[in-house]
């Protein structure tokens, strides 16, 4: 392949993710129905440049799914504390109602949102592209001036997003100065541990570590004495599970005003169910991907089992009509089948 061809598809990769990551994260959910879709132009400059921004930035350090995570969970504050200021607000979304306010802050909302963006707007899209391209999975795609107009892009979104949102649904509105700082702060904080402080490794992408057979990669059985890894479709059976019950142990809905339909304190229950599972869940992902056994093809199933997931939560809980509830279903459904084509690919691509 010739360096004019390479960086072609590094182009290419960059814009597949970057408009992705807002389908991903808002649309297969919901948010917006199919009838507003127009709305994913707000979305796109700080969702699918924020993201490319951070992809950029892990592979350069030559880090790995940890850093991945860790700014996503900035790329939340980005969004929900300074540029929409959801953590915060008192009356937007009335998610101040969900849980006791912390430090100025909508507790419940907090919990659901920021390992939300986390993995649905960060590391899933990432993943994604990563199985749509492997031969640059490991590779940044910008060069220097890509990465400089991605960073301003992000920036101009989200003050797209705080001058267009915002205005119309929370109008008047202004995050206090401590917390500000404090989002500025955290943020901040987490580059670091992510970019300075959390190990560089040798095989950053669970599935492309060289010590595993390039046909192995895309089996659904671990090669001999790599360790125990459960089957693909266990493992999307896991990633559904975990994605539908975070979801619905924190996002009030079928009525309910609190998460988990509790009242008063009782909410710290679902509260500290929720951060369970996510400790659970990484704590396993972890154990797999670390195992030696880990191929392409359970990365899908993770992926494809979470989103499948992600997007039938939406149909429960925020399609408000039957129409809107079949549009979603039929998103889903064209979903489902373009994860099968991309498995297909990846079949093909060990055969040969």
């Amino acid at each position: 392949m010739t360096t004019t061809d390479s960086s072609g598809r590094r182009r290419w990769a960059a814009l597949l993710l970057a408009v992705i990551t807002p389908l991903v994260a808002e649309l297969t959910l919901g948010n917006p129905p199919l009838s507003q879709i127009w709305l994913m132009l707000l979305w796109v400059p700080i969702y699918g440049a924020g993201t490319v921004l951070i992809r950029e930035l892990v592979r350069r350090r030559g880090a790995g799914w940890l850093s991945t995570l860790l700014l996503g969970l900035a790329y939340g504050i980005v969004e929900e504390g300074l540029a929409l200021q959801a953590l915060s607000s008192p009356t937007l979304y009335g998610v101040a109602g969900w849980a006791p306010r912390i430090l100025g802050l909508n507790s419940a909302y907090t919990e659901l949102n920021l390992p939300y963006h986390a993995v649905f707007s960060v590391a899933l899209p990432i993943l994604l592209v990563d199985l749509v391209f492997p031969g640059m999975r490991d590779r940044p795609y910008l060069k220097r001036t890509g990465l400089a107009v991605t960073g301003v892009v992000f920036v101009l979104g989200a003050a797209l997003l705080r001058l267009s949102v915002t205005g119309f649904i929370d109008p008047g509105y202004q995050a206090p100065l401590p917390v500000v700082a404090g989002c500025l702060a955290a943020v901040a904080l987490l580059a670091v541990l992510a970019l300075r402080v959390v190990p560089r490794t040798s095989h950053p992408i669970p599935g492309t570590s060289p010590t595993v057979p390039q046909t192995a990669r895309h089996s659904s059985a671990p090669a001999a004495g790599m360790g125990a890894v459960p089957g693909s479709w266990a493992v999307a059976a896991f990633g559904g599970l975990v994605a539908f019950g975070y979801l619905a142990l924190l996002f009030p809905f079928g009525g309910a005003t609190q998460p988990a339909f509790t009242r008063g304190n009782w909410v710290w229950v679902p509260m500290l169910a929720a951060a369970a599972l996510a400790v659970l869940a990484w704590w396993l992902v972890r154990r797999w991907t670390t195992s030696g056994g880990w191929t392409d093809r359970h990365n899908l199933a993770l992926a494809g089992g979470a989103l499948v997931a992600h997007t039938a939560f939406g149909v429960l809980a925020n399609a408000a009509t039957l129409t809107e509830r079949a549009e979603l279903t039929a998103l889903g459904l064209v979903m489902i089948g373009l994860l099968a084509l991309l498995g297909r690919g990846g079949r093909r691509c060990a055969t040969t």
